[in-house]
């Protein structure tokens, strides 16, 4: 059974580069994946970091938890740590359940939306 999902891209380091790999890496992992456009914005937490921003719209037979897994292992794999976002892919819907609630309000979130074909 092929499920929808929404996977939000995030990289504060080396950010285009590590967008477009990360982009690569969901396109293999996923089915019919497309991409909203890219966003600029400045770390939530005031750092004074940017990050570039995206989202991806895709099918997959993978479970939950299935998927859940390779994210955490597509960010591992750029030498991601706490203090070092390299990649940061969050699962944000799978289906009609919704994750991360509070970022469906951030404005990058609803401005990505508003470029994917969903």
């Amino acid at each position: 059974m092929k499920h929808r999902v929404i996977i939000a891209l995030g990289s504060a380091y080396l950010q285009a580069v590590h967008i477009q790999w990360a982009a690569e890496r969901l396109r293999i992992l996923l089915d019919d994946c497309t991409f909203s456009k890219r966003l600029w914005t400045p770390d939530i937490k005031g750092t004074g970091k940017w990050y570039m921003n995206q989202l991806a719209y895709a099918t997959t037979t993978l479970s939950v938890d299935e998927l859940q897994t390779a994210l955490k292992e597509i960010e591992a794999s750029t030498g991601r740590t706490k203090s070092l976002i390299t990649i940061d892919l969050d699962l944000m819907q799978y289906d009609q359940q919704r994750y991360h609630e509070k970022d469906w309000q951030r404005d990058y979130i609803i401005r990505c939306l508003s470029s994917l074909p969903c």
